[in-house]
C-alpha cells in the first residue's frame, strides 16, 4: 500500500524541504530536457546544470558524481553508472531500462515509479532508497544492500536478488513471483500481502519478518529460516524450511506420522505396536472436533487474506491513478479542480483508513466504497484537465 500520498503542487511547495521543491519544481515531459545521448562524461566533462527529463541514452556516468541531482523523468535507457554516486538523486518517472549501475551509491535515491526493467544494480548500496512502484522486472541486483528501503509495491518479477540484503525493507505488496533469493536476508522485513509465487528462497532469511497475507504458493524453500516471523503461512511450497514457528500454516502434504509405523518387518504387527496405534486413533478421536473447528477458523484466516489482498491492490491501483493524474498536472503546468481533486485526495486517505482497521471481510467495504467514490471524483478532474488541454 502507498506510504505517501499525492498532494496538489501549491500545497507540495509550500511544506516541502528546498531538496524537494526543486525536485518537483517546472515539471517537463521525459526526454524534453537537455539531449545528450551516447555522451562520455568520465572524462569529467561538465553536466548541465538542469538534467529534468534529460535524455541520457547509453551515456556514458562511471564513477560519476550525481549527488542530489534531480533526474526526474531522464531517459538513462542503456547508460552506463558503473560505481557513481547517485545519492539522494531523483530518478522519479524516470527510465533507467538496461541501465548499469553496478557497485553506485544509491543512498535514499528517490525512484517512485521509475522503470529499471533488466537494469543491473550488481553490489549497488541502496541503504534507505525509495522504490515504491518501481518497475524491476528482471533486474539484476545480486548482492545489492537494500537496508531500509523501500520496495512498496514495486515489481521485482524474475529478478535476481541471490545474496541481497533487505533487512528492515517496505515491501508491501511488492510482486517477487519467480524472483531468485537464495540467501537473501529479510531480517524485519514489512512483507505484509507481498507475492513470492515460485520464486527460488533457498537459505533465504526472514527473521522477525512480518508476513501477513504473503503468497509463497510455488517458492522453493529448502533451508530457508523464519525465526519468530509473523502470519507465515507455507502453503504449497517446496522443500523444508527451518526455524518455522509453531503458529504457522504448514503445507498440506507433511504426510502421516504413522507411516512406517504400520509397515512392520512383514510379521504381524507387535503388540506394543498395536497399543500405539490404538492410543493414536484414541487421541485423533478425541481432537476430531477440535481439529474441525481449527481448519474452519484456518479457512476463515485464508478468506479474508484473499479478500484483503484484493482491496489493498485495488487501493493500491486507485492510489497509482492520483499519481498518474498528478504527475500530469505537473507536466502541463496545470492545477486541477480543488473540490473533485481533493475529495479524491480525501477518499484515498478515508480507504487506507479503513483497511488499518478492518479486521472481517464485510469491514474491508468500507475500503472498496471510499476507492468507488474517490474514483468518481477523479474522473471529474480527470475530464476538467483534458478540457483544459482542448482548449490549450
Amino acid at each position: 500500500m502507498r506510504r505517501i500520498t499525492p498532494l496538489i503542487v501549491a500545497a507540495f511547495l509550500a511544506i516541502a524541504p528546498a531538496t524537494a521543491v526543486q525536485a518537483s519544481a517546472g515539471p517537463c515531459k521525459p526526454g524534453s530536457g537537455p539531449h545528450l545521448r551516447g555522451k562520455d562524461f568520465t572524462d569529467g566533462a561538465p553536466l548541465p546544470a538542469d538534467l529534468r527529463c534529460a535524455d541520457l541514452t547509453k551515456a556514458k556516468l562511471d564513477e560519476v558524481d550525481l549527488t542530489q541531482k534531480d533526474l526526474t523523468g531522464a531517459i538513462l535507457r542503456d547508460a552506463s553508472l558503473k560505481e557513481a554516486d547517485l545519492s539522494q538523486v531523483h530518478v522519479e518517472y524516470a527510465d533507467l531500462r538496461g541501465a548499469d549501475l553496478s557497485d553506485a551509491d544509491l543512498g535514499q535515491l528517490r525512484a517512485k515509479q521509475a522503470d529499471f526493467r533488466g537494469a543491473v544494480l550488481i553490489d549497488a548500496e541502496a541503504g534507505q532508497a525509495e522504490f515504491p512502484h518501481a518497475d524491476l522486472t528482471e533486474a539484476v541486483l545480486t548482492r545489492i544492500v537494500l537496508t531500509q528501503a523501500d520496495l512498496t509495491d514495486a515489481d521485482l518479477k524474475d529478478a535476481d536478488l541471490r545474496g541481497a540484503e533487505l533487512g528492515q525493507v517496505k515491501a508491501r505488496t511488492a510482486d517477487f513471483t519467480r524472483a531468485r533469493l537464495r540467501d537473501a536476508t529479510f531480517d524485519q522485513a514489512e512483507l505484509q500481502y507481498a507475492v513470492f509465487k515460485d520464486a527460488d528462497l533457498e537459505k533465504a532469511q526472514f527473521t522477525q519478518a512480518n508476513l501477513q497475507g504473503a503468497d509463497l504458493r510455488g517458492a522453493g524453500v529448502k533451508d530457508a529460516t523464519f525465526v519468530q516471523a509473523d502470519d507465515l503461512n507455507l502453503t504449497g511450497t517446496r522443500g523444508s524450511a527451518e526455524d518455522v514457528p509453531d503458529d504457522a500454516i504448514l503445507p498440506t502434504d507433511a504426510g502421516n506420522p504413522l507411516t512406517g509405523v504400520l509397515a512392520g518387518s512383514g510379521q504381524g504387527p507387535s503388540t506394543p505396536v498395536v497399543l500405539i496405534v490404538l492410543s493414536a486413533l484414541g487421541l485423533g478421536a478425541t481432537l476430531m472436533i477440535w481439529g474441525a473447528a481449527h481448519r474452519h477458523r484456518r479457512r476463515s484466516s485464508a478468506e479474508y487474506a484473499i479478500a484483503r489482498r484484493a482491496a489493498e491492490e485495488d487501493v493500491t491501483r486507485f492510489g497509482e491513478e492520483i499519481d498518474a493524474l498528478d504527475f500530469e498536472m505537473k507536466i502541463s503546468r496545470l492545477s486541477g479542480p480543488s473540490a473533485e481533486w481533493q475529495t479524491a485526495l480525501d477518499a484515498y486517505e478515508a480507504a487506507k483508513r479503513s483497511l488499518l482497521i478492518a479486521q472481517t471481510p464485510q469491514e474491508l467495504q468500507g475500503a472498496a466504497a471510499a476507492v468507488r467514490h474517490g474514483r468518481q471524483a477523479l474522473e471529474a478532474a480527470r475530464r476538467s484537465v483534458s478540457d483544459v488541454h482542448r482548449q490549450g
